[in-house]
């Protein structure tokens, strides 16, 4: 028989291979750095476009704004104002109306802002605060003007809510404001707004489209009477100004935006009070107040939703009618909302009566090119000032100040070397340089009988260049 078989003993193991570990590669600086850069650009990236987030909070904040420079001049007249006013232009006759024009360079209108947006349980909490350089001179003389331009405070306030509704509280444009006409000059064009003030404002959105708005803004009452043209802050002989506040002005607004362009509907009431006791105009003559209202419409229509090839063109358009507007249309009847008959022989008495005005605007913007534009319009305006007014001093403060006409016209050429055309809309990009002319009228109320040696009408025309560069 065969042996038993025995199991064979265990083999030794054979030695382990040694594990030998590669050294990792050495870091690429240039890979490091773009990581590292673009870590921290999506740490401090806002939620507001070119906005950037404050370390350790959840606020993004933005800067914003432009540097302006004019070159103007009036051809046949002298009128340093970078901001004319169609209704207090030098009238023909006067001292400045007798002067040839001059030019003037000036970067005054210059802008600077901040935006932050910081989320809420209540909605994004949005903020804004706005200056530019337009304020008042150091030297009252006018001695020294070289850089020596005020900073003024623009917007300043504050916004809660989403797209359904939003509050805001503080110095905003007003309701009324409205800018469909694109110019270089920094006059506010005929028949438009350019009134900021402090409000309290409700805005919700009522439909796919339409936007409803509601707000208490700061009043200001402005009247005109043979002594001249008054306001709450104005002084007469030294003392105080008849004009007075008492309860907040109303207004309301709805405006549409879609595919064919944009159209609002706008309306105001406020209060206009004088209080002639305790003033130089009529010592215990008492008080007076009267109610103003008004309502205007504006749009704009996208002139491609008839034919393609009309591009990026739009034609503009507003009317307005109300009595007591007065410094809502701030380049053609403030410090008309009202009239008085205090200072005039036999009515001592505090009367104030409501000026009925009316107008329009026609505007077209035209585009040559996505890189050229350019914007011609047209705005006219009239009150209908009461019979006493032609018993103010011939050649006086208030008799100069009583306008009955107003006509304003603009042509400009815009070049944006910066375009870009995306569908039909465009984008001006950073950077504008353009030229305008600019004509302005007015015709006072009893013409020559009511200006005197400085004639019954005014007539500038005005030549500007500028350039602005956005950041």
């Amino acid at each position: 028989a065969p042996a038993p078989a025995h199991p064979a003993p265990h083999a030794a193991p054979a030695p382990a291979a040694p594990v030998v570990i590669a050294a990792p590669p050495a870091p690429n600086p240039e890979e490091q750095r773009r990581i590292t850069r673009a870590q921290v650009d999506e740490a401090l990236r806002g939620a507001l476009p070119n906005s950037w987030r404050v370390p350790g909070t959840e606020t993004s904040v933005r800067l914003y704004g432009f540097i302006k420079t004019n070159l103007f001049g009036s051809l046949d007249l002298r009128d340093r104002s970078d901001a004319p006013s169609v209704q207090g232009i030098p009238l023909v006759g006067s001292a400045a109306g007798q002067q040839d024009g001059d030019i003037s360079f000036s970067a005054r209108r210059s802008r600077i802002g901040f935006d932050t947006q910081t989320p809420t349980a209540w909605g994004p909490l949005a903020t804004k605060l706005e200056f530019d350089f337009a304020g008042d001179q150091p030297s009252p003389s006018g001695a020294a003007t070289s850089s020596g331009y005020m900073p003024r405070l623009r917007q300043a306030y504050a916004e809660i809510g989403g797209d359904s509704f939003r509050v805001l509280l503080g110095q905003a444009n007003s309701l009324w404001n409205e800018g469909l006409v694109e110019t270089l000059t920094d006059a506010t064009f005929i028949n438009a707004s350019a009134v900021r003030q402090a409000q309290i404002r409700f805005t919700g959105r009522l439909a796919p489209g339409l936007t409803g708005q509601v707000s208490l803004e700061a009043p200001y009452t402005d009247y005109t009477s043979s002594d001249g043209v008054f306001f709450p802050d104005s002084t007469l002989d030294g003392g105080a100004s008849p004009a007075t506040n008492q309860v907040p002005d109303l207004l309301g607004r709805l405006t549409w935006r879609g595919a064919l362009g944009e159209a609002s509907l706008r309306g105001l009431v406020r209060q206009l009070r004088i209080e002639a006791d305790g003033t130089a105009a009529a010592p215990g003559g008492g008080g007076s107040s009267t109610i103003g209202w008004g309502v205007a419409a504006n749009g704009s229509f996208n002139m491609n939703r008839l034919w393609p090839g009309f591009g990026a063109d739009q034609l503009i358009g507003m009317a307005y009618y109300g009595e007591g507007i007065g410094r809502y249309f701030d380049s053609t009847t403030s410090g008309q909302a009202a009239y008085s008959r205090l200072g005039l022989p036999g009515a001592p008495e505090a009367s104030l009566s409501a000026v009925p005005s009316w107008g329009f605007v026609a505007g077209y913007k035209h585009y040559w090119m996505p890189a050229l534009r350019s914007t011609a319009a047209y705005g006219y305006a009239r009150l209908d000032n009461p019979d006493f007014v032609s018993q103010f001093a011939t050649g006086g403060p208030g008799a100069t100040a009583v306008n009955r006409e107003m006509q304003m016209g603009v042509v400009n050429l815009i070049w944006s070397p910066f375009a870009r055309d995306s569908g039909g809309r465009v984008d001006a990009g950073w950077l504008d340089i353009g030229v305008e002319y600019i004509y302005f009228r007015r015709d006072l109320e009893g013409g020559a009988t009511a200006g005197g040696d400085a004639g019954g009408r005014g007539i500038e025309q005005r030549l500007q260049a500028s350039a602005i560069a956005r950041f």
